[in-house]
């Protein structure tokens, strides 16, 4: 157990940063750990079937992510849309900040965009004239570290195939391995918890139990509360996934179906109530989401992990392979 940013990060040769998805999405490699024989196996996707049992249940994100990533008529300001205030104004990040200060306008689109206000957190309260169709002038929000535009193919494969709910600002990455034919077959429910940049935002702080997470909205229906409650065992897929579970469940590891929020920052030591095992992929160093999965799998053997399939080449982030936690 370790309260120190530094102690949760590793060296990633840029190489091995998946920049465009697999043609299939079950081919991806999936690696195996085993907490209690403190074991690796490596194996493909396809094979995940092969882990679940009967009495399993897995827990999935449908969050649907928006193609919100906009940019000014000339080009000059880049805005992304985090959450509709009211019906033409949005929460939002915009660079350059020099640009977007209170009371500057722009064109979006064709559509005036008036700076309101700026948050404590730097992101901006934009008004439009009017709407402007998401799906007709924006992108997708693919991660910054691609270090390229969205395109057509980004706007089938950064969206898992069970995505329904639309809000999100970047996927809810465990889950784009899965395929319709594989899901079919497996026992599941969904619940809804819509990404926002505070999962990814950098932790600026030495001492990790000084981080603050931002709050993101999530649901869970009365129908997947009581699925969750009976399974003999809970399959997380995703670090969203686990969140919410942990989120809502009380002290006995018991779930009702509600509509609230979180901003749950899971770092070591953490008494999991709910989830029982662990579908992930592989996180950026230093990052909430790989301190999340180190207060699951314990920090040494995530981090031999890290190194073995560094070694192994596996594809690293969004875009990569995956990791199945038992």
């Amino acid at each position: 157990m370790s309260d120190r940013l530094s102690d949760y990060s590793y060296e990633l040769p840029r190489k091995l940063i998946a920049s465009r998805p697999l043609s299939q999405r079950d081919e991806s490699r999936l690696m195996v750990l085993d907490r209690q024989a403190q074991s690796i196996q490596h194996r493909r996707f396809r094979d995940f079937p092969e882990y679940v049992g009967v009495n399993d249940l897995l827990v999935l994100n449908n969050t649907r992510v928006l193609p919100a990533r906009l940019f000014s008529d000339d080009g000059g300001i880049e805005f992304l849309l985090l959450e509709r205030l009211e019906s033409r104004r949005w929460r939002c990040l915009a660079k350059p900040g020099k640009k977007t200060r209170v009371g500057q306008t722009t064109l979006i689109a064709g559509t005036r965009a008036t700076v309101q206000a700026t948050t404590e957190e730097g992101e901006r309260i934009i008004e439009l004239e009017k709407e402007v169709d998401l799906y007709a002038k924006g992108s997708m929000p693919i991660p910054p570290y691609l270090e390229r535009p969205s395109d057509a193919q980004d706007n089938v494969q950064y969206q898992t195939v069970f995505a329904k709910e639309s809000g999100a600002v970047a996927a809810p990455t465990a889950g784009l391995h899965f395929t319709p034919e594989m899901l079919a077959r497996l026992p599941h429910v969904f619940l809804t918890l819509h990404v926002g940049p505070g999962t990814f935002r950098p932790v600026h702080t030495e001492n990790i139990s000084e981080h603050r997470m931002h709050s993101e909205p999530y649901t869970i229906s009365d129908a997947s509360a009581e699925k969750i409650n009976l399974a003999t065992r809970v399959i997380a897929v995703g670090t969203t996934t686990v969140r919410v579970l942990e989120s809502a469940c009380d002290a006995n590891g018991n779930l009702r179906g509600l509509t609230g929020s979180t901003n749950i920052f899971i770092h070591p030591p953490f008494d999991f109530r709910l989830t029982d095992a662990l579908l992930t992929n592989f996180h950026l160093p230093r990052s909430t989401l790989l301190i999340l999965v180190s207060a699951f799998a314990g920090r040494e053997f995530v981090l031999e992990a890290y190194a073995e399939a560094i070694r192994e080449r596996y594809r690293f982030f969004s875009y990569g392979d995956c990791m199945l936690i038992l």
